[in-house]
Parts: structure tokens; sequence; C-alpha cells
């Protein structure tokens, strides 16, 4: 069946489709008894433990309905802190009598497994030759099928007990802004099971073509372009942004929609994003921990899909030097059991007191753990990304927009509030209707938005696995929703004790909050004023992971042991430099191979051309000039590969002092040699330069 059929077919059965590859509840019901449906039901609401004899009925159904879809194997689907998913497979069958098989599944099959956990990264936490490690399932997260393989969600944690994924510490953190949540929301006499963290990660990616990208060894080995001189147009007509998708990538979205859907992950939109072959695609809203496996499965399928297309898609940060980077938007809010979204602010936020707390529990969660924040998005890739090109700045900070800043404003000093309320704007067309004015406008260089009913956290890399991201800031508002409990419940007068705390905690942290443009030079000055952090690296940021007051925060709320934190700290640190030594390595061996000897075979021809013309009496002085820059340039540059290996071969090996080491020296050698190469692009004969430009990369038809 041809691509476009395919769609068509895909387009025809969406509700028939959709979740077609999963074991969700609907298939639940339909295969289970019902006494193993509810105690199944009850372990995946209420953390129960799962009875062996509920597990194998289970485990059997489940198999069961994945042969029948085609499956052979299973696999425990795992996040462990290399940032991507783990698999390991096992076949279904078992020996059976007169060298037969039949298809098995065991509920301790299900429930647990034993990939080696000797090559995982634990920073610290095991040795190399202490190699058991488990995977138990996550019954909250849908199995699902890819590949003929049923995937089963599973936390991972080594042999010891201590956690060595992802997923592990979002539920806990998921746990601990539930309980303090709800210990708020009892003291306004609401009775709530439980309160869940949602995210809608909005995903950018690129897309070049296949045959372009297998003669970039950069791209092939970084995942970025470590060399490239500006193609004559970039971004700067503004033209690509919600422009009309090509029918080559529309193709690609279409199929892309297909497969995701099939997986139970909700594709809702999708646009061409700022920069030219970059685009988007956005989902709706889930609970968290399952919105960050279908955010990770979803970029595996955007791989596999960008594949049969004749494409490759690429999610580092900043694969292009000078237009846009790519980001992964992190949607969030926290609802209630009952339906309540508590970021809500409704008609008049003014008088909405339990909005107004939850509000203020997060200002002061990001003001207090700003540090945690800009952690969670620290990595070589988003350093490139962060304050260029349509990205927020390395400073965190709030935006909350006019009606919800005059309602601060007036709480903090004591004034009286003027309700702006729903105006339309009458846009002078008599055929068109009046448009309803929202609140407030958004703010695109805000790393932190509120956005309606729930803040919108930019700063994420698009590779990224954001589990880290949303542990901190679930961490960090469970924090202070307990502490907030903590004072309201022992006070006389709740009321007079609410406004209290509201004007309190709100005057503390108000500087935190900036509306304004988040690129302009004065805002790293004002900043600074306000004693924000403007951590402009990863090395910079990583160290103050284990400062104590985040150490405590983590360990009071059972999220992180010490040596839990430690651990991520070094495995990121570790991950930076290694990252770096990669990309320095590559470029040495680009300008070396190919870059250098372009240069000098077309160099070389111009001097050929110089000769011939004077022996026939013909003076050539623009031939000779580009023949002597290119020289010039060629020379300067084999210095600068000198320099980048030396500073190669100085690097620390103590894992903090390299990353400092690889950053502040490396990096910089690194840009002045990229810098000579990319001149010398411009000068170098098309036909003889080695790999495909940006104009070829980023415009293709």
């Amino acid at each position: 069946m041809s691509k476009t059929n395919a769609s068509e077919t895909c387009s025809a059965r969406i509700p028939e489709l959709f979740g077609s590859m999963v074991f969700n509840d609907h298939v639940m019901k339909e295969r289970l008894p019902k006494g193993t449906y509810q105690a199944l039901r009850q372990t995946m609401e209420l953390g129960t433990a799962l009875d062996t004899q509920v597990a194998d009925v289970v485990a059997n159904a489940m198999k069961d309905w994945a042969v029948e879809k085609g499956a052979t194997h299973f696999t425990h689907w795992f996040q462990p802190m290399t940032g991507v998913t783990a698999e390991k497979h096992d076949s279904f069958i078992s020996p059976a009598e007169g060298g037969t098989v039949i298809m098995e599944f065991k509920g301790k099959e299900l429930v647990k497994g034993e990939p080696d956990a000797s090559s995982f990264p634990s920073g610290g936490l095991r040795a190399t030759f202490e190699a058991r490690g488990y995977t138990a399932w996550d019954p909250t997260s849908y199995a699902f099928i890819k590949d003929k393989t049923l995937c089963i969600p599973t936390a991972f944690c080594s042999y010891t007990g201590e956690i060595l994924d992802k997923k592990t510490p979002l539920l806990r953190s998921m746990d601990a802004v539930s309980k303090e949540a709800c210990r708020v929301l009892k003291l306004f006499g609401k009775k709530v099971n439980r309160v869940t963290a949602t995210i809608g990660p909005e995903q950018e990616y690129f897309l070049i073509n296949k045959e372009d990208y297998a003669k970039r060894p950069d791209l092939i080995l970084t995942g970025r372009t470590l060399f490239g001189a500006p193609s004559p147009k970039g971004q700067e007509m503004e033209d690509h942004y919600f422009g009309a998708i090509r029918p080559r990538v529309k193709a690609f979205m279409e199929d892309l929609d297909c497969e995701l859907w099939k997986l139970g992950i909700y594709s809702k939109t999708e646009h061409n994003e700022v920069a030219p072959a970059q685009h988007e695609m956005a989902p709706i809203f889930e609970t968290a921990n399952i919105a960050i496996d279908h955010n990770q499965l979803a970029m595996e399928v955007m791989k596999k899909v960008a594949d049969r297309h004749g494409f490759v898609c690429l999610l580092h940060e900043k694969p292009f030097e000078g237009v846009n980077g790519s980001g992964k938007h992190n949607n969030w809010s926290i609802s209630t059991d009952t339906g309540e979204n508590l970021l809500d602010p409704g008609k008049t936020p003014i008088s909405n007191a339990q909005f107004l707390l939850f509000l203020t529990a997060v200002i002061k969660a990001v003001d207090e753990y700003q540090d945690l924040l800009r952690i969670s998005v620290a990595s070589a890739g988003n350093d490139h990304r962060l304050g260029a090109n349509e990205a927020p700045p390395a400073i965190v900070s709030m935006y909350v927009g006019d009606e919800l800043g005059a309602v601060i404003d007036a709480l903090v000093e004591g004034s009286a509030y003027e309700d702006s309320s729903k105006k339309v704007m009458d846009i002078g067309v008599t055929a068109l209707p009046n448009i309803p004015i929202d609140n407030s406008d958004r703010n695109r260089t805000s790393p932190f938005a509120f956005t309606g009913n729930k803040f919108e956290f930019r700063m994420p890399g698009s590779s990224f696995n954001i589990a880290c991201t949303d542990i901190m800031l679930n961490a960090a508002v469970a924090e202070e929703l307990r502490q907030f409990a903590d004072e309201l419940e022992k006070a006389g007068d709740f009321q007079a004790a609410l406004d209290e705390l509201i004007r309190r905690e709100i005057r503390a942290h108000k500087r935190i909050i900036f509306n304004g443009n988040g690129y302009g030079d004065e805002w790293p000055v004002e900043a600074e004023k306000r004693g924000l952090l403007n951590w402009k690296t990863t090395p910079d940021a990583l160290p103050h992971f284990t400062d104590e007051k985040n150490v405590k925060m983590f360990k009071d709320h059972g999220i992180y042991t010490r040596s839990e934190i430690e651990s991520r700290q070094e495995i990121a640190l570790e991950e930076y430099a290694k990252t770096i030594r990669i990309e320095a390595l590559t470029s040495l061996d680009i300008l070396k191979k190919q870059i250098i000897p372009a240069a000098i075979t077309y160099s070389g021809k111009l001097a050929g051309i110089v000769a011939k013309k004077k022996e026939i009496g013909i003076e050539a002085p623009a031939e000779l000039a580009q023949a002597r820059e290119i020289t010039d340039k060629t020379t300067a540059l084999s210095r600068a590969v000198g320099a980048l290996e030396e500073k190669l071969n100085q690097a620390p090996e103590e894992t903090a002092a390299a990353a400092v080491y690889y950053a502040k020296d490396v990096i910089p050698g690194m840009e002045a040699a990229r810098g000579i190469a990319d001149a010398l692009e411009l000068l170098v004969d098309k036909k003889e330069w080695p790999f495909p430009t940006y104009g070829d990369l980023l415009f293709y038809v």
C-alpha cells in the first residue's frame, strides 16, 4: 500500500485505529474477569499490591491479545539515565513435549524483569561488576505493541534498591504533590482522593533529506552541524512559521499521526515552526507519567516514520547555527480526580482564594527552586539554544500577564483591584465577528509563562526526557504546599491566615515575575539586581544540584536520597564532557580529512589557472587574490586545528573539572576553527566542498 493510501485509510478509521495497539482500559474490561479487572484498577488508582494469581490472569490476557496483534516477543520498556528508552526482548515461546513450543507469559514475567544493570549510567551508585538490576511493572501506564513486541512500561532499580531510572522519581514526585495538594484542598472543605500533575509536551523537530544527512559526519556523530556558513536566506523573512506545509512533509505528518494514534498518543496539532525545515507536534494533555512515556515513544516513532519518507528527523536542540533551535515546551498543570483544574483562575481571580493560594505556591516554588529548574534543562545541546533565536534566556523568570499582574500588585500593595472584565476586539470588518480579548497577551520570551489555566515551561530541549523537569517542578510545588498546609492547619482564623500568607509570600517572591522582553539587553542587568540566577552553561548550573536545600527537599518528600542526587549530578557532568569531546574529535576529523584538503585542492586549481594564463601573457588578479586568501585561511585553520588538539590533550580526567574545562577551553577552540572553516566555505567552489551546505540542508524541494 502506498503512503498516500495508508494515510487515507488511517483518516477514514481514526476511532477504530486509535489505541488499537494499546492494552488499555477498554481492552482490559473486555478480556479480564470482572474481579481481576477491579483488582487491577485498584492497583492502578490506589497503588495497592497486585496478587500473584491476579498477575497471572492479566499476563495471560495480555499475551493472547498481543499474539492476536502479531506480537511474538515481550519486553520491559524502561527509561534509564541515558535519556532514551531501553528494552530487552524475550519471545513468548516455551518448550513443550515432542520438540514443540507453546506461547506462554506468566505473571512473574509481567511484574518483574532482570536486565543487566552494569552498563547503564549509575553515577557511582553501582560498580561495573555489580550487574544485577530489576525492572518492575508500572501498571499506571498501559502496555502497548511496537515492532511486533509487547512493551510493558517499567521502573528500573539496582539489586540494592537504588533507583536507576527517570520514571521512579517522577512517580514519587507525583505522589508528593498529590499528598500536599490534598491537604490544602481539605482546608477549603474539599475532599479529593488524588491530585494529578498533567502535561502537554509540544515537540519541535527538523526534517532533512536522508541523502544529505548521510554526507554530513557531524550530523551522524553529534546530531548537529559543527560547520556551515549561513545560507543566503535563513528565517529572516518569517515566511516559514505557520506557512503552507510542503507535500512531502505533510505526507510524513499524516503517517506520523496514524502511527501515534495507534499507540494511543493524542497527537493534535502540527505546523511549520520558525526555522526552515523545522516543524512541531503538540499533543493533548495527559497525566505526567503517561505523557512522558508517550513523548519518549513519539520521538522514536518520529525517526522511524521520517526514514520511510526519505527524511531524517533531527531532535538536537541546535542542529543549525544562526536559526531557531528546537525545544520541548512543557505545559504543566495540576487537577483533582473530580475534574477541577487547580490553576484555573475562574472569572474573578481576585476573589478566588483557592486559585491564588496555588498560584502563590507555584510563584514561591519557581523563585526558591529556580536553580533546580535551570539544572533540569541543562545539557550541551541546550546551552547552544537558550538565549538565542526564539528560545528563552537561561535566566528563570515567570510571566503572569496583565490581569494576574494587576491582581498580584493589588494584593502586595493592599490597594483596590480594578476588574478588567472581558472586552471584545472590533476589527472593523462587518462580516467578521467581534473577538473576545483574553486576559493577557502571550510572552514568547518568558521561560515560565502562565497561559490561562497552566504554565508553559519553555526551557527544556527537544531531545530531553522531560521526566527530570517535571520531577523538579512537582517536588518544588509539593514543598511549598507542605509549608502552606503546615501553617494553615494550625490557624485559628483560616481566612485571615490565608489572606496574610498569600500577601506575605507573593511580596517575598515577586522578584521572579517579569512580564517584559526576555531578549532585551537590559533584562540580565535587571535580573542581577533582583538576585536571579544567570547560569549560562551546564557546568555553571550542575554543581548546585547537591546544594543542601535541594538535598533536604528531595529527601523530605521521599523522591531522591543524597546518593541518588549525587549520582545524577555525576552522570550529567560526565555526559556533558563526553558530548563536547565527541564534538571536538569529530570537528578535527572533518577539518583534517575533508575541509582542509578541499581548500588545498581548490587553491591549487586556482594557482594552476593563474600559471596557465601567465604563460600566454594574461594577468589573473581575481584568481590570484582568491588563491592567496584561501591559502592564508587554510594556514590559519591548520594552526587552529593544532591548538584544538592541544586543548583536548590537556583535558583533566576528574568529571566536574573536565566539564568546566570543555566549556571554557575546548568549545572556544572549536568555535575559532569553525569561524575560519565557514569563511572558507564561501570561497571554495561548491563542487569542491565536501558536504551539503546549509542552503542544501534547509531548502530542499
